[in-house]
């Protein structure tokens, strides 16, 4: 079956790979043409380098699958393709898209007879090797059409026809949102084992591999982590800051919609913006009421030195070790 993928970064290039390992027909296009070559170099896949060529490269019923950034990027290429292709031809946007912009694309293209279906894809830079996991949504019939491409893209079992437009995006999403509760729930697990008097005798790695056999917290994080843990055993050199590339937000914004309580996904996308903080506000506003109400220690911001009374600020004495919980 023939396809044509637009955008060759690190999702976009190994799908391309592995569709042409499957026998399909691809034909590229990448604004960086050195990516392009390098891929038509590896692999056979025929290369072009206008949007123009590309379309005219892919005989109708045409398929185009987009592998490119949320926002501007997607929306400035479909509306170059509105130009070029054709009543009955496919765009299938692969990309971390918010299913509402898919309902707005779709009623966009209508008018023109050009067929849309969102695809959530999920399998990173091991997906060449085994495989994307892919979630889409869109008119059934078209579904059906691609369906060749999806059973070469994915393991067995690993795609999804879930409904109608946005349907695969929005599944996408909620799949994110369970990473980042999964993420932030392995990493509180570690932390606290580091901190245990236990932690300096164990080997992260050995309970990140010990956790995977049978454990039911078994999971292919746990084996990624195993592996980060094997090549630097303290993390010493990966800094805290973690980005979030939109859809944990969203997922706790349509929690709210919709008045679900999601609180664990909640709690990890709020955590990630606290490690791009250094000294959080936040926390020096804990430090100083619990100096104002019981005269607990704080430390100065110019020489680093615990300070604090008996009696706080506000006259009040310091909870006995016993009440510490009232605290």
């Amino acid at each position: 079956m023939q396809v044509g993928i637009i955008g060759l970064g690190r999702m976009g290039k190994n799908m391309a790979r592995r569709l042409k390992l499957g026998g399909h027909d691809v034909v590229v296009y990448n604004r960086t043409q050195s990516k392009v070559d390098q891929l038509v170099a590896q692999t056979g896949v025929k290369g072009t380098y206008t949007i123009e060529d590309f379309v005219g490269a892919l005989s109708p019923k045409r398929i185009v699958w987009i592998m490119l950034p949320v926002g501007g990027p997607i929306d400035d290429h479909i509306d170059q393709l509105t130009k070029l292709l054709h009543a009955g031809d496919i765009i299938v946007e692969g990309g971390n898209t918010f299913y509402k912009d898919d309902i707005r694309r779709a009623a966009q293209l209508e008018p023109l007879g050009i067929r849309y279906l969102d695809a959530g894809v999920s399998g990173g830079i091991w997906g060449l090797k085994v495989g994307y996991c892919t979630m889409v949504g869109g008119n059934k019939a078209d579904f059906d059409y691609i369906e060749p491409l999806l059973k070469t893209l994915a393991p067995q079992g690993g795609y999804l026809y879930c409904g109608q437009t946005g349907a695969g995006h929005f599944v996408k999403m909620v799949h994110n949102g369970v990473e980042y509760a999964m993420m932030e729930a392995y990493g509180e697990g570690f932390e606290l084992i580091k901190a245990s008097p236990y932690g300096q005798n164990l080997n992260l790695k050995d309970v990140a591999h010990l956790w995977n056999q049978g454990s039911v917290v078994r999971s292919w994080l746990l084996e990624l982590l195993e592996s980060a843990f094997e090549k630097d055993p303290e993390l010493k050199s990966i800094t805290g800051y973690v980005e979030d590339s939109g859809e944990g937000r969203w997922t706790v914004q349509q929690a709210i919609d919709f008045g679900v309580s999601a609180t664990g996904i909640a709690h990890a996308v709020f955590k990630r913006f606290q490690s791009r903080q250094q000294d959080v506000f936040s926390d020096k506003v804990l430090a100083a009421l619990r100096n104002e109400f019981g005269g607990h220690v704080v430390v100065s911001t110019g020489d680093q030195t615990a300070k604090g009374d008996s009696i706080g600020a506000g006259g009040v004495e310091p909870a006995r070790a016993d009440e510490s919980k009232t605290s």
